[in-house]
């Protein structure tokens, strides 16, 4: 399930609590009194068979005893009563409860499962504190406090956490749009709840406290979502690798399960954060400051060493300080003393008049380049900073329709406490120190970014970069045929080489130092030789290599004196024989790892940084989700240390960059089409200005593997979708919309009428905003699908055509379709074309409907829908002059 009834759960016209009480200390007391004595405008009922009254209030004994089926159900009872209650609520007709007992076994709560999935009733808990929803003056919860009304919504499965921060916010004057406890999460999750909130109008931004996390794929289509239309703040406990079990690559033992957590939140465009902390900055940023756009920051202070702590603190965090252009220097120079900083930190010196503060914001205000301006005050006797406050809240309140621009921070406590609260109340962002002030802006940067890059439109992907599966498999189930889930060092380069990713040419040779020599003089000197073995994953840590080998001698020496060490050091490994290769020199060359391994949650993950030995002890690395494009491979090698040496310096040139993405995008596309591997490294991978190369692989097979790409956490291009066929004499290509579409995409939206674009969208403009047309073309393929009709045009360039899509609800009961073709090919059955695959595709899903809403004139589109067995809707809610269409799929 998703959002299905969650309306009952949040916007309840009726609400009963089963176990309310007025005994002290109870939740049943606790939840009777925060509803009773709320604004909850509902009808409220209280259920307890040892009571009559509660106060002035009727109570009954049981739910069948109530005057109305409530739409919602608070139970505070005990753990065995539970699973009855939620059947005997269903089938009366509840359809949402909060169960906030605690101490539930695994077999109640299954049962209770049962009971509520019968009858679709969606269940929040159990062992949680409740929700809160302000907008709605609903407080169903045992909290010690109640919430104010705002934009923010926090989720958290920490009760502990629901009531620190609903404190903590009535502090600071910020109010929520909804507050929830998922509890234990046995039925609504995170992803429920940000399916939610996404299409939520009240709420502006969504706070996360998350411990774990289910349904990978429901909970990243969620958040991907959810992170398009509003900011996601996640903080998660459990940073530490305890639990994390030995692996045979490099790979296994770097990729920590919070590093791979990390990655999930960035793939999905959300932003993390570490600390409660930050946590409660992020709710402080988003109230006040979340629509500011500043690249750049410019502090104003009336303290020297306030501002030197704010500037070193933006160092810090790579937050760059605005360039006061010349013209604000003058104009500041007109209104300072003689003394002040002439630069930015602005220090307007500690004896600054009241005249002085509103004079000098003025001026960064009337200049648009000062970017965000940080006020840093510290109290002082020449006037009360109550009366600065007064008079600086009129310029510093952002006016409707504009961006806020102040953030400020009042140095102290009781002598500030006034003035704070004068900005607290004007909604003006505020923190305590200058270091939160900074970290809170680099957080929106740094969210930002993550939003940026969900909207890079990666280059077309070259027909060469789809691996050779036929070749992969079959060495893979020869293999796994023969008991082996280690593939050999040759084999392991011929699956990268079927990937097209560049390897050193590798013999594989018996035990003995003659073949070895014999070998080496085949292949040239230098020469590396390294041991053959299934038994020996890391074949360096036994001696099992022998570098830059320069004649016969050397190899003869180096074969004797490495069998002799690996017998010694590793006497029960069995020995197939060695390999011998070419030893690779290439100028200003960086070793670099790229590897996969599982993550028990989000499946395979891709591993990026820098290589070689030593690589567990430097950690240099990075992780990612596939699938990955051009940008997402970018993006991965930014987060690393290594990437500043691959963009060079000094006399060393930058590396081939695009030959190291390539590399990794081939990876993604192996794991796509090749589920058995378990583990994979290529270390090292070497880079420089000529391109990259794999000088060693390791690969580590799993028969248990799931079919296709099932496990990825994001699903990737369903390539099995594409197909051609024969469409007015001429080839006709049908396929998957891919985030590579954005060119011909527009290309194809600027030849169409603008009457058929009204047909289809109800409006008339054909040239769409950048982020909307990267909608279009990126889509989630777990929920949506888009399908291009593509053909070669007069000038022997690819064409759009058409395209048809559909978009499921959470649920994935109706979804919700469009088609369009060019303008110059209406009539010629390509919509039909189109559409037929749409609704096989849906089909296959197991999508119950296919709806539209079309224009009466549309005619058309009625016509087609008529010939293709639409039926017109007539409980759908449409406007005037439109009507609702669907068509049963099952």
């Amino acid at each position: 399930m998703s959002i299905r009834n969650l309306d009952s759960l949040f916007a309840p016209a009726s609400i009963a609590v089963f176990g309310a009480s007025l005994r002290v200390g109870s939740v049943g007391a606790t939840v009777w009194h925060n509803l009773s004595s709320g604004n909850y405008q509902g009808a409220l009922y209280a259920v307890n068979p040892k009571h009559r009254k509660l106060g002035n209030h009727p109570v009954v004994a049981k739910a069948s005893d109530l005057p109305e089926v409530p739409a919602l159900a608070v139970i505070c009872t005990p753990p065995a009563s539970v699973p009855g209650l939620i059947e005997t609520l269903g089938r009366l007709g509840t359809r949402a409860a909060v169960v906030m007992t605690a101490g539930m076994n695994d077999q109640q709560k299954q049962a209770m499962l049962d009971a509520a999935g019968a009858h679709l009733l969606r269940i929040l808990g159990p062992n949680c504190i409740g929700l809160l929803a302000p907008h709605q003056g609903l407080n169903a919860s045992f909290s010690h406090i109640d919430a104010q009304p705002g934009e923010v919504a926090f989720v958290s499965q920490s009760g502990a956490l629901v009531t620190a921060m609903l404190d903590w916010a009535q502090g600071r004057g910020i109010g929520f749009s909804y507050f929830v406890s998922l509890g234990e999460h046995a039925d609504v999750d995170f992803g429920d709840m940000l399916d939610y909130l996404a299409s939520d109008a009240k709420t502006r931004a969504i706070l996360l406290y998350a411990e774990s996390i289910e349904s990978p794929r429901k909970f990243m289509s969620a958040a991907r979502a959810a992170a398009r239309n509003k900011p996601v703040i996640v903080v998660k406990a459990g940073r530490s690798a305890l639990g994390q079990l030995a692996a045979a690559s490099h790979t296994g033992a770097l990729a920590g399960s919070d590093m791979v957590f990390e990655a999930a939140i960035a793939r999905a465009g959300m932003l993390r954060v570490n600390t409660l902390q930050e946590l409660f900055l992020a709710a402080e940023t988003l109230s006040r400051f979340r629509t500011n756009t500043s690249e750049t920051i410019t502090i104003l202070t009336n303290g020297g060493g306030a501002g030197v702590m704010a500037a070193d603190a933006a160092a810090f965090a790579e937050v760059e300080l605005t360039q006061l252009s010349g013209s604000t220097r003058q104009k500041l120079d007109a209104v300072l003393p003689a003394n002040w900083s002439h630069g930015n930190p602005v220090d307007i010196i500690g004896d600054a008049p009241v005249a002085r503060y509103e004079q000098a914001l003025q001026v960064l205000k009337d200049d648009p380049g000062s970017g965000a301006v940080l006020f840093i005050h510290a109290p002082t006797a020449i006037v009360p900073s109550a009366d600065i406050a007064r008079a600086l809240v009129p310029l510093a309140q952002h006016q409707p329709g504009m961006p806020p621009r102040l953030m400020s921070c009042w140095l102290g406590d009781k002598a500030v406490q006034q003035a704070r609260q004068l900005f607290q109340d004007a909604d003006i962002a505020s923190f305590d120190t200058p270091e939160q002030a900074i970290s809170a802006f680099s957080m929106l940067q740094r969210y930002r970014r993550n939003q940026a890059e969900l909207m890079e439109a990666p280059p077309a992907l070259l027909a060469e970069l789809r691996p050779d599966t036929a070749t992969i498999r079959a060495l893979v189930l020869d293999a796994l045929a023969s008991g082996r889930e280690m593939l050999t060092e040759p084999e392991a380069k011929a699956v990268l080489d079927a990937c097209h990713i560049p390897v050193v040419p590798t013999r594989r040779i018996r035990a003995t130092a003659a073949a070895a020599v014999k070998a080496a003089l085949a292949i040239g000197f230098p020469v590396v030789l390294k041991i053959l073995s299934d038994d020996i994953s890391h074949k360096s840590d036994v001696g099992g290599v022998a570098l830059n080998l320069q004649d016969e001698n050397d190899v003869r020496a180096a074969a004797r004196t490495m069998l002799a060490r690996v017998k010694s050091q590793q006497p029960n490994a069995r020995i197939q024989g060695f390999t011998v290769q070419a030893m690779v020199r290439r100028p200003h060359a960086q070793e670099l790892i790229v590897g996969s391994t599982i993550d028990p949650v989000f499946g395979p993950v891709i591993l990026f940084g820098q290589g070689g030995t030593a690589v567990e002890v430097t950690a240099d690395r990075a992780i990612a989700l596939p699938p990955l494009n051009a940008p997402l491979a970018r993006a991965l090698v930014s987060r690393t240390r290594v990437a500043r040496l691959l963009a060079g310096w000094r006399d060393t040139p930058a590396v081939d960059e695009a030959a190291l993405h390539r590399v990794l995008v081939a990876v993604s596309q192996l794991l796509a089409e090749i589920p058995e591997i378990a583990e994979l490294d290529i270390n090292p991978l070497i880079v420089n200005f000529e391109g990259a190369m794999a000088l060693d692989a390791r690969i580590r097979l799993s028969a248990a593997a799931p079919a296709g790409a099932s496990n990825f956490a994001i699903r990737p291009y369903p390539a099995q979708l594409e197909e051609t066929v024969q469409w007015q004499g001429r080839d006709l290509f049908l396929r998957p919309i891919r985030p590579e579409d954005e060119a011909l995409h527009m290309a194809f939206l600027q030849q169409l009428d603008p009457e058929d674009v009204r047909m289809r969208v109800f409006y008339t403009r054909r040239n769409i905003e950048r982020s909307e047309l990267a909608r279009l073309v990126q889509i989630d393929y777990a929920r949506e699908m888009a399908f291009v009709a593509q053909a070669t045009g007069p000038d022997g360039q690819l064409q759009t055509l058409g395209v048809a899509r559909a978009m499921a609800d959470p649920d994935n009961v109706d979804a919700e379709f469009g088609v369009i073709v060019r303008s110059d090919l209406k009539g010629t059955g390509l919509g039909r074309l189109l559409m037929e695959k749409l609704v096989a595709y849906l089909r296959a899903q197991g999508t119950q409907r296919l709806v539209a809403t079309v224009l009466d004139y549309n005619e058309r589109m009625l016509k087609l829908a008529r010939d293709m067995g639409f039926q017109e809707d007539p409980a759908s809610k449409n406007g005037e002059g439109t009507k609702g269409i669907f068509l049963p799929l099952i």
